[in-house]
């Protein structure tokens, strides 16, 4: 079976969580990091959460409206919230999957502290419109979400570096994986120390139990991904019966994992500096797939393609289709499985007030007719979707 995501894990990441622990290595990693993003400093964190409600505390932010998409990783509004700050909510972009910047400018007064720019899926946030803003506004502080974009660029500029700092998730189905884990980036260095001392301070150091439950973890996920083993955890996943292990939210409640406030791992950091080395080929493998998808699918009443972007990292190739789970239980019979990520609005949800659909009519529609395509196996595998799709189609 096609698996929807699977992480770029070697030998190698395997190597590095048994080689003996160094004091240095989560620095080690951070440096690296901040290398390979173009970019001054970086601080890991336990989750990129994590790292945002420091970040928001850094900024001294305090019962501050943050600006925030509508169709987003709920994570994002649930580290506003807990940091002692309001979410607002912007709608998507029509025909994008970011947020939609016009809007933007309409919910902003003396109260709003940031606005959390997403580079969805890969797709650069319009870094030209953000700088409008920030002329207008100068006592909004951009913050980039780059969970999915890692050093997508606009019109060439990278967006991680347009704003105070940039916000990454390094849990498995990232584009890197440091096994769980975040990190922040920032050129301010003002911004840099209050962080870091802030981290030091509210952080406590990672348990032998938990790097013991992160070793765990990773050794239970190369052969998660083995064709044979892989078909029974889908039908696991689709029984509900991982859901403990594979649903990160609960549409009732805005919560944290219990060791948000527990440091990154020394293994993690191991893990994560050497996928780092990676980062050109994963980047490459996930370019070519979305490349050839949008040569060989055919956009008709069943399949809408995503706008081609330049720059986009991919990662996750996102199509808009009418039946969601026609798709998505079809392509399994033929050993495809596709992608669901974020099938949620935000604001419609519980935890959020249950807004009216039609408040946020294109998130709301994307959260009922996107799914996602395997890019992580570069062109290769991509052939085989397309064939697979075809044959569901004919079916």
């Amino acid at each position: 079976m096609i698996p929807r995501l699977k992480p770029t894990l070697g030998w190698a990441e395997l190597k590095a969580a048994f080689s003996p622990p160094g004091k240095d290595d989560v620095r080690l990693f951070e440096e690296a990091f901040a290398k390979l993003m173009g970019q001054k400093y970086a601080l890991a964190f336990p989750y990129g959460r994590t790292g945002m409600i420091l970040l928001f505390e850094a900024l001294g932010f305090q019962d501050k409206e943050i600006i925030c998409p509508a169709y987003t990783c709920v994570v994002v509004p649930h580290a506003i919230v807990l940091s002692g700050n309001r979410p607002v909510f912007v709608d998507c972009a029509a025909g994008e999957f970011n947020m939609d910047l016009d809007q933007v400018e309409s919910v902003i007064n003396e109260n709003t502290g940031a606005i959390i720019a997403t580079s969805l899926f890969g797709y650069p946030v319009n870094l030209d419109k953000l700088d409008e803003i920030k002329k207008k506004h100068p006592h909004v502080q951009i913050i980039q979400d780059c969970a999915h974009s890692f050093a997508a660029e606009w019109k060439g500029r990278p967006v991680q570096k347009e704003g105070i700092a940039a916000v990454f998730g390094l849990n498995i189905s990232k584009i890197l994986t440091s096994i769980f884990g975040g990190m922040i980036t920032t050129d301010d260095e003002a911004m840099f120390l209050k962080l870091k001392n802030l981290r030091n301070s509210r952080l406590k150091a990672p348990s032998w139990k938990k790097s013991g439950k992160r070793l765990l973890y990773l050794l239970a996920v190369y052969p998660s991904f083995w064709g044979p083993v892989y078909g029974l955890i889908n039908r696991l996943e689709r029984s509900g019966f991982l859901n403990r292990f594979v649903k990160y939210y609960d549409e009732t409640k805005i919560e944290m994992p219990e060791d948000y406030l527990e440091g990154l791992c020394n293994i993690e950091a191991r893990v994560g500096l050497t996928n780092i080395k990676k980062y050109k080929q994963i980047i490459t493998n996930r370019r070519v797939a979305a490349s050839h998808y949008f040569d060989f699918i055919l956009e008709n009443s069943d399949f809408i393609l995503p706008l081609k972007v330049k720059g986009a990292t991919y990662s996750h190739f996102v199509v808009q289709v009418k039946n969601k789970n026609h798709w998505l239980l079809s392509t399994i019979g033929f050993g495809l499985q596709l992608g669901w990520l974020i099938e949620y609005c935000i604001p419609e949800m519980e935890a959020y007030g249950a807004a009216n659909p039609g408040e946020y009519p294109i998130a709301s529609k994307y959260a009922l007719k996107t799914i996602n395509l395997p890019v992580w196996g570069g062109v290769k595998e991509a052939r085989k979707v397309t064939s697979l799709l075809d044959n569901v189609s004919m079916g």
